[in-house]
């Protein structure tokens, strides 16, 4: 299997030759990761060449819209989905929030429940949850205390009774990080008559998922926690689509990716978005010379790099913390059934923690990370909180080694 390069993968962003950054190492990316070049080439030229209002019939106007569509046609179809059933939004809590509200309307035209669990992140939770001070019936799929699990056979309960209209679930949790079996989720949901929700916030940066073939009626994720400008993507089927009420423009009821956007989006960053796209191409070109493929083929094979490399990481990493009786390793003990975000509970405040591994170079944080309801389900004093440790495919093996070295003298009693 061909190894991810990443010599080259490093040379496509600005931040590893910053002399801001020299000498850090960042384990902090779950919270935001660095921007691919690609994307901000094109954010400073939007800004420099195209910053008028697009789609007007002079040129600068028209190349700024064709680049704003551009964005959309190319991650749609890395995606494996249609075109207009990508939309962009301010921020995938600003998304699942707009989202939520057409679905409060939708049930309380037609009746039924919606499920959420308490292995989320606020953001695709506390929306779903609010819903139910207007009437709506939610329902939770929680998780196993000891492991942080989310088993889908206690799913089936919660769907027996054929009320169900929505399931709100993630991809993986930002601090349990287990990779939930999305496609059979979403099959035993659709068999139910409801349709899914998946947010995709912590998995999407590990290599951007086949929605076509996970089955999900919308997936939701961040764009600049995949390189990407500050935006949020959000996928919706063009039937689900079809059946909620438009949360938009009256005029812009009839356009799918218009249709649950309420204001006008940021024409700058949507255009920027078409850089991941660029980095993802550049990326496949690179590894694979002269070979040509469909974009989603392209997309899942540098997904596939992508996840070879941080399970190749991140293995030594959950073993030594699996062997420490000082710390609790939050989520699976095995690289290949999670993502590289790692948190663990320890027996003092885990933010002090985290700034003791500064002065080593190891950028990192603690806290509860809005993921209140899951460590609260599993135990942890959210006053003490969790150290959280999360890097992606451009963090490297003596990145990782000076991490571990570096834990061993903090932690040190």
């Amino acid at each position: 299997m061909t190894n991810l390069d990443l010599d080259f993968v490093r040379s496509q962003f600005p931040a590893f030759s910053s002399p801001a950054l020299e000498g850090q190492a960042f384990f902090g990316n779950a919270g935001g990761s660095y921007t691919a070049g690609a994307v901000i080439d094109r954010l400073t030229r939007f800004y420099t060449h195209r910053k008028v209002q697009p789609y007007a019939p002079y040129e600068a106007s028209r190349l700024g819209g064709e680049e704003m569509d551009e964005a959309r046609a190319r991650l749609s179809a890395l995606m494996g989905v249609e075109e207009d059933e990508l939309s962009f939004g301010p921020s995938t809590s600003t998304n699942t929030y707009v989202l939520a509200q057409a679905v409060r309307q939708w049930i309380a035209r037609d009746g039924g429940a919606i499920v959420v669990t308490n292995q989320d992140h606020e953001a695709n939770s506390g929306a779903w949850r609010r819903l139910a001070t207007e009437g709506v019936e939610v329902r939770e799929w929680k998780i196993d205390p000891q492991t942080g699990h989310l088993d889908p056979e206690a799913l089936r309960p919660l769907l027996a009774d054929g009320k169900v209209r929505m399931v709100c679930f993630p991809h993986c949790s930002n601090v349990v990080a287990a990779i939930n079996p999305v496609a059979q989720i979403c099959a035993m949901v659709r068999e139910a008559g409801g349709y899914t929700c998946v947010d995709g916030v912590s998995y999407a940066p590990h290599g951007l998922p086949d929605i076509g073939a996970l089955g999900a009626d919308v997936y939701l994720f961040s764009a600049y926690k995949t390189y990407g400008p500050h935006q949020g993507l959000m996928v919706i089927s063009r039937e689900l689509g079809a059946k909620l009420p438009p949360q938009c423009h009256s005029f812009n009821a009839g356009v799918l990716y218009k249709r649950f956007t309420p204001s006008g989006p940021d024409h700058a960053q949507v255009a920027a978005c078409a850089g991941m796209a660029d980095y993802i191409d550049a990326l496949y070109a690179h590894h694979f010379p002269g070979k040509d493929a469909r974009p989603v083929a392209r997309s899942n094979a540098v997904h596939d790099l992508m996840r070879s490399h941080e399970t190749r990481l991140l293995q030594p990493l959950l073993d030594m913390l699996a062997a420490r009786n000082d710390l609790r390793l939050i989520g699976p003990r095995d690289a290949a059934l999670r993502a590289p975000t790692v948190a663990v509970a320890l027996d003092r405040p885990a933010e002090p923690v985290a700034a003791r591994l500064a002065p080593f170079g190891i950028m990192a944080e603690g806290g509860d990370f809005y993921a209140g309801r899951p460590l609260t389900a599993m135990g942890v004093d959210l006053e003490l909180g969790v150290l959280r440790l999360s890097f992606v495919h451009y963090t490297s093996q003596v990145e990782v080694a000076r991490l571990m070295t570096s834990l061993e003298q903090v932690l040190q009693p």
